[in-house]
């Protein structure tokens, strides 16, 4: 491997728009080449190609997974094709990040874990919301304590839905794994593994205009998601295409046995955090430290590992529990019960990585 880490990247759409500033800026860095592209879309391949003007246009995802001068493959197709590339990429000898979520099915998740496992290859999986310095920093304030024993939690996120792709409203697609996702991500992060989940989940837009035409949505686009970790300590998350605006909600609420802390903006795109600790009795709010950390942050944290030889913080693990969850959800309102979660995962451990200091700002108290 040269000093520079090769890039490859399947999947040039919306989702690439965001990581092609990411990988532009490393690039400047000195630190990554893009050196090979795909996309069925020939409009696609051409704006990616005037970005990247040296990266070479392979016609097949197995075109750039096999070539040698690729050492990372970024999986960024619809969802329903992560598993399957991300296979493919991992089983080329190549480092891998794939989108959220990193499979729709539980047995290609699982092959992927089984893959990573003791393997110096580096799996790294969206969404990679445990990466913002928001939530570094509550991570680390709720295990020093600072809130007690969370007991209660709650999670939000959603919108319209895309008017763009297929995808999004057919088998495999639908709003847990596209939205719910990050919730899930964020609460698990926080609180550890799931052991039971009940849920309602549904489609409650029958029909959805799609790239200006209308086509019958097969997909979940409502959910309300019940998580039981165990210990008495539960959550409840609010996801789906059906929710038109919310206004100052916190994107995360943690409920401990003395204070309470909220995420503040979207779990993908934080605004801070406000923090009531009984023994103060005053809100403190706190600013994001880093007011454009972009969502897309995955890939730096993929090259900075390739470049240190240190696992990731995010597990591919977590991201499997996290779809189990998730099945389980659409399970739960089939069937109209609860449903156990059988796998578990490490806690994330930022410990290893070099860290920009966190020192949050605060703005203000506000009394009770």
């Amino acid at each position: 491997m040269s000093d520079r880490v090769n890039i490859g990247v399947l999947g040039l759409g919306s989702v690439f728009e965001k990581y092609g500033r990411n990988l532009a800026s490393l690039r400047e860095q000195g630190r990554v080449e893009i050196t090979a592209l795909h996309d069925p879309n020939s409009d696609r391949m051409a704006a990616a190609a005037s970005q990247f003007p040296g990266a070479s246009h392979c016609s097949t995802p197995i075109g750039v997974i096999n070539r040698d001068d690729v050492d990372a493959v970024l999986v960024l197709t619809s969802m329903n094709e992560h598993g399957g590339l991300a296979r493919q990429a991992f089983e080329g000898g190549k480092h891998v990040l794939v989108e959220k979520p990193m499979a729709t099915t539980i047995h290609e998740a699982q092959a992927l874990v089984d893959l990573g496992r003791d393997s110096d290859q580096l799996i790294v999986c969206a969404p990679h919301v445990l990466l913002s310095p928001t939530y570094r920093e509550m991570h680390a304030r709720l295990t020093s304590g600072a809130i007690g024993d969370v007991k209660l939690a709650r999670a939000l996120y959603g919108w319209s839905g895309p008017s763009w792709g297929e995808w999004f409203y057919r088998p495999g697609g639908g709003a847990l794994f596209d939205l719910g996702v990050y919730n899930v991500t964020s609460l698990c992060g926080f609180l550890g593994s799931v052991r039971r989940v009940t849920a309602l989940v549904g489609t409650a837009v029958k029909e959805r205009l799609v790239n200006g035409s209308p086509m019958k949505s097969e997909a979940d686009d409502n959910a309300q998601v019940l998580l039981d970790f165990g210990d008495e300590v539960y959550a409840a998350i609010t996801t789906g295409f059906t929710i038109q605006k919310y206004g100052r909600a916190p994107a995360i609420e943690l409920y401990g046995l003395s204070g309470t802390m909220n995420m503040l903006g979207d779990d993908w795109a934080p605004r801070g955090f406000e923090e009531w600790r009984n023994e103060g009795g005053c809100w403190e709010v706190y600013d994001e430290t880093d007011p454009g950390w972009p969502w897309s942050d995955g890939v730096n944290h993929l090259v900075s590992c390739i470049e240190q030889g240190l696992p990731s913080v995010t597990r591919p693990e977590q991201a499997f529990h996290v779809l189990e969850v998730m099945l389980a959800a659409l399970q739960s309102a089939a069937q109209g019960r609860a449903v156990e979660i059988g796998s578990e995962f490490p806690a994330p451990d930022y410990s290893r990585h070099a860290w920009p200091h966190i020192d949050p700002r605060r703005l203000h108290d506000r009394s009770s």
